[in-house]
């Protein structure tokens, strides 16, 4: 199908003479999803379709559904999105502060905040990809009975966008302006045509901050403001108490906007331990009715599974497990600062070293044995939606290959085995969270890297450390104080513009930006920031994937190294109903939450 045809379906569904679902049909037939389809019919004036209201959702009333017990093994540590450098902290903060609006898993916005999704069809959308203008849903109040306004919208964006706040979201907001329109109506503009309009105040990026609350705090000022710890926002529940890492709790907000919501009438969130013994606690002994983000081997959630007394549950979106290698020196201190931009590895400046790490990873065995239904091996960063997945990109463990490789860079053995050259001794930190499948996957690829005369030394850093968003932790991935380090990181929304963000320069975590920035891989390239920019302006969507599989194939053929594709796994109990996204925060549909009496 060439392009004026696609155009041409397009025109005749927004023109009635062509369903949603026959386009849809025949967009699924030439291997496009579901969140492909819908963003090209959004950037050609159609609609977004968004569920009938309360669809799937049995109570007839708020409340009465008792407390619902949330069991996090990374408990958080911070409950505001816009200083979130995990997922566990995304999650708790979504509790309270909403956004105009959020992703399903088919790749649609429905509105929270917002009236109505902007499109061409309704008039909000610009057909120059210069502006989208979003109306407020009427009668929303704060938890503290103000009324949430224009003025919070216009305000959201000065507080996050102001560099000296330190947002994590900070490029979000720094290059769009916010007009207020009138009390219930903002006009947000762009400098260049902006394809990916649903960034700003959507999603996982979009919760909404109540000026009243935030205005003393702005700048340098804003790790200091009370609701940083104690939120008051326009969610479900109001907040009772919280003990970072620890314990959150929170009860039912009376004057919640969405009709017969929320069922229950308090959760609490339990921080600590360790994954398998959250699975544990919902799987098996039915203590707990939610354990988030599991990272248990697939053999021992099956074993769990046959307690009765919950199930897994597995959505898939691009959740890439990976191994970086660090261009920068993590041992060399410039300006107080290790893993400085000034320095370059010894070992990973060899594209031969790079090339051969890649090799000395036997994906398939971290598949089979580890992950199970839970994740599948990939040669990509990039993995979903399937149109933006590269086709171009592979990967062999092939530990003789990466000999030979490192045989002819030069890189000898010395007397002990270990290799070396120019006087650097190939003794790689490889640092992780601890869980037990990441441990795992340290000892397979430390006992492939002996066999090829490199020493590896393992580091597990427990989760609430490794992932913790204070500056003065060394220890953290955004710090990469160690010559390699693994995780996985989550697309929030099924645009790839966010989740490639951290692959360009000016989003590197630093000392200068206080290390909240999106790149943790301290990876910079020329072209890569060039594609990026040209991605962010090209409103076709074909020459747009394009851009970004050609970021992926860069980034994977250097200093990333993609392990496997994984889902994202909760045990829920028995009786629980919890609607999920691939592409948002499972806290984004606690709203719809409720249990069989």
């Amino acid at each position: 199908m060439d392009e004026t045809e696609l155009r041409g379906l397009i025109a005749d569904v927004k023109d009635g003479r062509l369903t949603r679902r026959s386009f849809v049909g025949r967009m699924a037939a030439l291997g496009l999803t579901a969140p492909m389809t819908g963003a090209l019919l959004a950037q050609g004036g159609v609609a977004l379709a968004a569920p009938s209201e309360g669809a799937g959702y049995k109570p007839t009333r708020a409340g009465g559904g008792g407390t619902v017990k949330m069991l996090f093994w990374q408990g958080p540590t911070a409950l505001s999105a816009h200083f979130s450098t995990g997922l566990k902290d995304a999650e708790a903060s979504r509790i309270f502060y909403e956004p105009l609006a959020n992703w399903t898993s088919e790749g649609t916005l429905v509105p929270v905040l917002a009236a109505e999704i902007p499109s061409r069809e309704n008039g909000l959308l610009a057909a120059d990809g210069k502006s989208v203008t979003w109306k407020i849903k009427p009668g929303v109040t704060w938890h503290d009975g103000k009324p949430l306004t224009a003025d919070d919208l216009v305000f959201t964006r000065d507080f996050v966008g102001d560099p000296a706040s330190a947002c994590v979201t900070l490029t979000t907001y720094r290059d769009i302006k916010v007009e207020k329109v009138d009390d219930l109506t903002v006009k947000v503009l762009f400098d260049e045509p902006t394809p990916f309009w649903a960034n700003a105040f959507v999603g996982v990026n979009g919760e909404v901050l109540p000026r009243h609350v935030f205005a003393p705090y702005m700048g340098a000022k804003s790790r200091e403001a009370p609701a940083n710890l104690a939120p008051v926002g326009t969610g479900p529940y109001t907040f009772v108490e919280f003990r970072p890492g620890d314990t959150l709790r929170g009860k039912r907000f009376e004057g919640y906007h969405q009709p017969n919501r929320p069922y229950f009438d308090a959760f609490e969130l339990k921080g600590g331990g360790d994954s398998v013994s959250a699975a544990r606690a919902v799987l098996q002994t039915g203590d707990y009715d939610y354990a988030y983000s599991l990272a248990v081997e697939d053999e021992v959630l099956k074993r769990l599974e046959g307690g009765g007394k919950g199930r897994v549950d597995i959505v898939f979106g691009n959740v890439p497990e990976f191994i970086y290698l660090n261009p920068t020196d993590p041992n060399k201190e410039v300006d107080g600062e290790r893993s400085s931009l000034k320095t370059q590895h010894p070992a990973f400046k060899d594209p031969a070293v790079r090339r051969a790490m890649d090799m000395l990873i036997d994906r398939k065995s971290i598949g089979e044995y580890i992950y199970g239904r839970t994740a599948k091996p990939t040669a990509n960063i990039l993995n979903g939606p399937p149109d933006v997945v590269s086709t171009a990109t592979r990967n062999s463990f092939d530990i003789a290959g990466a000999n030979k490789l490192l045989d002819e860079a030069g890189w000898a053995r010395g007397p002990d085995g270990i290799r070396a050259k120019d006087g650097y001794r190939m003794h790689f930190v490889y640092q992780t969270s601890i869980n037990a499948l990441r441990q795992k996957i340290q000892a397979i690829v430390k006992q492939a890297a002996a066999k090829a005369g490199i020493e590896m030394e393992l580091k597990g850093i427990a989760a609430s450390v490794f992932f913790s968003d204070d500056p003065g932790n060394t220890d953290t991935d955004a710090h990469f104080y160690a010559d390699m380090q693994g995780y996985a990181d989550t697309a929030t929304t099924p645009d790839p513009a966010d989740f490639m963000k951290q692959y360009v320069s000016w989003e590197i975590t630093q000392k200068s930006n206080k290390w909240t920035g999106q790149n943790q891989c301290h990876w910079s390239s020329p072209e890569t920031d060039a594609l990026y920019k040209q991605a962010a302006a090209e409103l076709d969507p074909v020459k747009r994937a394009a851009l970004y599989i050609r970021m992926n194939d860069i980034v994977v053929a250097n200093n990333v190294l993609p392990l496997v594709q994984r889902g994202s796994v909760v045990a829920l109990a028995g009786t629980l109903h919890a609607p999920r996204s691939a592409w948002d925060v499972d806290m984004a549909n606690l709203p719809d939450w409720y249990k069989d009496a």
